[in-house]
Order: structure tokens, then sequence, then C-alpha cells
């Protein structure tokens, strides 16, 4: 038996798993740990009862037509402000280097440091310069797909057909794979 009020949970649930896959994609980007991806994917939740959900029947309605940009815009801003919080509370946390090692600071900052920020600056200088080396009807599609965007969105955006959306997309993820892969740039191959 169901209440009224559960049709506005229902269709929030539904968005939810409709774009879970791009709110995880979007928490990656912000390179947060797994259990972090959960967070940002509850803090959107939330963020969609809030805006939508309230509204009883007619909020469930509105949760449904929650477009794509909507929940993508609200994923970013989930993983910005998680990632300002954990900033904030470093912050504001001092530890002396008696009760947490030398050498585990040492350890911790060169897993996070420049370097690392350095190299992934770099790559995304590089994969820029490859997506403008592609034919410029595909760079949209390409770049759009890049930023998060679902194709259907895509399509909608540009005013194309989901064919045309689909070919230009996929023509053009080819052509970067394959400028990438000129450049050297590829998966890291682990031997087992």
């Amino acid at each position: 038996m169901h209440s009224p009020s559960d049709a506005p949970f229902a269709a929030l649930e539904a968005v939810i798993a409709d774009f879970a896959d791009m709110v995880r994609r979007v928490a990656w980007r912000h390179r947060l740990a797994d259990a972090d991806v959960d967070e940002v994917m509850q803090e959107v939740r939330i963020r969609l009862w809030k805006s939508h959900g309230a509204a009883g029947a007619a909020g469930s309605e509105q949760i449904q037509r929650a477009p794509a940009s909507y929940v993508y815009r609200t994923a970013v801003s989930a993983a910005l402000d998680l990632l300002r919080r954990r900033r904030t509370q470093r912050a504001g946390a001092t530890v002396s280097l008696e009760d947490e090692g030398v050498a585990d600071s040492a350890a911790t900052h060169e897993a996070r440091g420049p370097d690392t920020e350095l190299e992934a600056s770099e790559l995304a200088e590089q994969v820029a310069r490859a997506i403008e080396t592609i034919p410029a009807s595909r760079r949209p599609a390409v770049r759009m797909y890049l930023a998060g965007y679902p194709r259907e969105e895509i399509a909608s955006l540009m005013g194309w057909s989901e064919a045309k959306t689909r070919n230009l997309l996929y023509r053009g993820l080819a052509d970067l794979r394959e400028r990438l892969t000129e450049l050297g740039i590829g998966w890291e191959k682990t031997s087992a």
C-alpha cells in the first residue's frame, strides 16, 4: 500500500538510477574516493528532493522532468562542496610531527603531491590539443560527452537527431582515441 507521498520518492529514486553513472563520473573526475562518490550521490539525492520533492504529487512530475544538465550541475556542485569542506577541515586540523610520524606525512605528500597534479594538468592539455585536431563537426559532441553530458542531452541541446549525435560522438571519440594513441597516450597496463 503506497501513500501519495511515495510518488515523489519513487520519482526521485528513478532519476537517481537514470543518472547514477553520470554522477559517479563527475565525482571521479574530481578525484574523489569511492566512499566520497557515495556521499556525492546522497547529496545529489538530497538537493533534488529539496528543490522538487517537497511539492507533493507535482514534485514527482518535476523530479521526473529534471534535465540531465541540472543533475550534472548539481553533482558538480556537490563534489566541489565536498572538496571545500575537506579542505576547510584539513586547514583547521593541525597535528604535531611527534603525533603523526614524519615518514607518514612525507608518504602522504608524495602520493598526492604536485607531481600528480602536474601530470593530470598536462594530460588534460594534451587531450584538449588532440580534440582540436579532430573534425570540427565532431568536436562539440566529444567535448560535451567528456564533460559528462549523456548522448540524449547532447542531441537535445544541439538540436540534432539521436542518430546524428551518436554518429558524431562515436566517430569523434574514435578520432580522439587515435590521436592520443599517436601521441603515446593510452591506458596503463599492469601485469598480474
